[in-house]
């Protein structure tokens, strides 16, 4: 009854380690699984499940009913040009990587802005330097990113078709409404998260920066912004670039 209230009541996922601090870690870490197991299976076929998440564990509503839920808040999903889609690819399938591995995959410049609403967004993050002139930022993606992704670990992650080509497909986007989405996307329950499924919170629509608008090749033509819901499944623990 004490795991139950406090994840019900709090606005993030709770970890092991937090769970166990309820009971001033009298109890191990084994003992904390079987209630969760208890709990998990308790409210299986209820509207409500209790998941693991890369970050910790939470309740969120069963991913059957986010259409229901959808109706109560119709608001649209932030808008993404595909260059921030392509680069938050080429990060999570060739991390650690530099912004010059990734002008270099992409064939065109990337603009600060598309690296900046990425980190803003909690997708990717700088981890370190590559040790050579200049020492490059290396970006990886965070455990944020697995969380809205509904990824236990990047081994996850879906298998290129082609091992050559990062592309945003290769993240299970799909278009849908003339807007590109994230497959599976499933609303939490409670907290600071948004009721509408895979909708982040608060976040304005992005234009593409004026240098990532034009085609990168002659007689290309120009991009047009599309737009990323996030997933909210059931993942464990395990983002380690």
């Amino acid at each position: 009854m004490v795991i139950e209230a406090a994840l019900l009541s709090a606005s993030e996922p709770l970890s092991l380690g937090e769970l166990r601090r309820l009971f001033d870690d009298e109890i191990d870490a084994d003992e904390v699984r079987a209630a969760l197991a208890s709990l998990q299976a308790h409210w299986s076929d209820r509207g409500v499940r209790l998941v693991e998440l890369a970050g910790g564990w939470r309740f969120q509503t069963a991913p059957e009913l986010a259409p229901f839920i959808a109706r109560l808040h119709p608001e649209k999903p932030p808008r993404y040009s595909r260059a921030v889609l392509e680069t938050l690819a080429i990060v999570a399938y060739r991390q650690p990587v530099t912004r010059g591995d990734i002008e270099e995959i992409r064939g065109v410049t990337v603009s600060s802005q598309v690296v900046r609403t990425l980190e803003e967004r909690g997708w990717i993050e700088v981890i370190g330097h590559r040790d050579v002139i200049g020492r490059p930022e290396l970006l990886a993606t965070t455990r944020q990113f697995l969380d809205d992704l509904g990824l236990r670990s990047l081994d996850e992650l879906p298998a290129l078709a082609d091992p050559g080509s990062v592309t945003p497909d290769a993240l299970g986007v799909v278009e849908a409404g003339g807007r590109l989405l994230l497959e599976g996307t499933q609303p939490d329950l409670l907290g600071s998260a948004p009721a509408v499924p895979g909708t982040p919170p608060d976040l304005p629509d992005i234009a593409p920066p004026e240098d990532e608008r034009a085609p990168t090749t002659a007689g290309d033509p120009p991009v047009e912004p599309m737009s990323l819901r996030c997933n909210t499944e059931e993942v464990k623990e395990g983002n380690t670039p």
